[in-house]
């Protein structure tokens, strides 16, 4: 198996059963499958679906194997054992018999923690492991494998939603993107972003758009920077006036974008918005330049 179909597959169950465990990062716990595992490969990974090192205890009434292992007791000497390791089925199990391991009341501290290293340092701190450097090794893993973006969002939605109106995450699909892949709901983010501009502007993001077709706001590249300077998202209020406008339509010109690319997503030819736009050059248009599409 790839390395990164590993993580994959290891980062997939632990998301899906660490909530209901109270363990809210994941990052530490994908580093200890793999450093505990050598990418799944070790006999107890490929052989027993163990993944993690665990090893029976007096608790376990499951399947076991006993197996050789080194320990280190003392910094520096490793010291090599016999023991009874936990058997599962698959992988699944093999990850959910984690979460059940650290069950055990020792581990009754890692519920909550939000930062991968606490996390490590709580759980080798608690007993788990014994190797010497095992906070270091797993957080390099971390950083190497950029573990991180396998975690649960930190920042609250409304912390988020500030964030979307200092501009931090841009405008549009940009934004949604962005949003996405640090494992927020656009949707919620937005709807949020939309409460504390009304409240804190004292105006509706439909009251502004109104303002905007009475021309209050200008045009172009000076429209869009005094709407954020007044707190308001541009393209929010842009679609505000498109739907007011009904049959007229705008649309605000992306780093990227092509007159043919934008005629296309709207159904029109580069000749059409040429003419709507008094465009020369169909070749040269501009980023933030308003384009009447419809």
């Amino acid at each position: 198996m790839e390395k990164q179909e590993f993580i994959e597959k290891i980062a997939g169950y632990v998301k899906k059963y660490a909530p209901s465990y109270g363990i809210l990062v994941y990052s530490p716990i994908i580093a200890q499958a793999i450093l505990e595992s050598g990418w799944g490969e070790s006999v107890l990974a490929s052989s027993y679906h163990n993944y993690f090192g665990l090893k029976c205890g007096s608790s376990w009434t499951g399947k076991s194997v006993n197996l050789t292992t080194k320990e280190e007791y003392q910094p520096g000497t490793l010291t090599t054992i016999k023991d009874n390791f936990r058997v599962f089925d698959s992988m699944e199990d093999g990850v959910k018999g984690y979460f059940e391991f650290i069950q055990n009341p020792r581990y009754a501290n890692l519920k909550g923690i939000k930062d991968p290293e606490t996390y490590l340092k709580a759980i080798k701190s608690d007993g788990y492991a014994t190797s010497s450097t095992y906070v270091e090794n797993n957080m390099n893993l971390v950083h190497v494998y950029n573990l991180t973006a396998y975690d649960v969002p930190n920042k609250s939605i409304d912390e988020i939603a500030k964030e979307v109106i200092r501009g931090v995450y841009g405008n549009g699909e940009q934004r949604r993107q962005a949003l996405t892949s640090l494992g927020y709901d656009y949707d919620t983010v937005q709807a949020r972003v939309r409460e504390l501009l009304n409240t804190s502007n004292g105006k509706t993001v439909q009251e502004v758009a109104k303002d905007v077709i009475a021309g209050k706001y200008g045009n172009g590249t000076e429209r869009r920077e005094r709407l954020s300077a007044a707190g308001y998202d541009p393209d929010e209020v842009q679609a505000e006036v498109n739907r007011i406008l009904g049959a007229v339509q705008y649309y605000t010109v992306q780093s990227g974008d092509t007159l043919s690319g934008i005629a296309k997503r709207y159904g029109t030819s580069v000749e059409n918005l040429s003419k709507m736009n008094g465009i020369q050059n169909p070749n040269l248009i501009f980023t933030s330049q308003t384009l009447r599409v419809k």
